[in-house]
């Protein structure tokens, strides 16, 4: 609250707001009705049952867990506004981004879609993963990804990737390591 408080007082000094101090205020509105325990942190849970997939169905919660853990600076559990802000941006871009390969503007991405996605990102993977991918992330069952499971396969992608070129060192696409360290890579990955 100090920080939007800081935000106002400024504000009357520098005469009309400017675009982004409009952005900052629009998001503070937001910030606060998310924020039901008015503790200035968004939990998890709170930040879930703001959230809407596009679905009628509640926002996917291990989605709600990676992002906040990816904008939680401080390690508290919750985000303040300034994570808060930082998020917003983030699911917006998805968000565009979702909408952009949601061809036929279902609401959800089926195989071919997320084959186009993911292939502009840079991912070359067969027809067959690509079936494995939407069974992994089609939580409803209907052969095709929501936009919230299509955040998680993003992320969840970008992650294994991450880790996988930590041990390709040749970056030739193959790596050799044993049972215990293929372990250690998977559990010690921050997800």
């Amino acid at each position: 609250m100090a920080y939007y408080g800081q935000q106002q007082q400024g504000y009357g000094q520098q005469g009309p707001p400017n675009p982004g101090q409009q952005d900052q205020n629009f998001l503070w509105t937001v910030f606060q009705r998310v924020d039901k325990d008015r503790s200035g942190q968004i939990s998890a849970h709170e930040l879930g049952q703001a959230l809407s997939n596009g679905t009628w169905t509640p926002f996917n919660p291990e989605t709600v867990r990676l992002m906040i853990g990816m904008f939680d600076r401080d390690n508290s559990g919750s985000i303040n506004f300034q994570e808060f802000s930082a998020l917003w941006k983030y699911v917006t871009d998805w968000q565009n981004c979702f909408r952009s390969y949601d061809r036929d503007n279902s609401g959800s991405i089926d195989r071919n879609e997320l084959k186009t996605a993911l292939t502009s990102f840079g991912y070359r993977l067969s027809d067959r993963f690509y079936e494995v991918l939407v069974r992994k992330f089609d939580r409803q069952g209907r052969g095709t990804v929501a936009f919230d499971d299509f955040i998680q396969c993003c992320l969840v992608l970008q992650t294994l990737t991450g880790a996988f070129r930590n041990h390709d060192t040749d970056q030739d696409g193959w790596v050799t390591i044993s049972y215990e360290q293929f372990m250690t890579l998977v559990f010690s990955l921050k997800s």
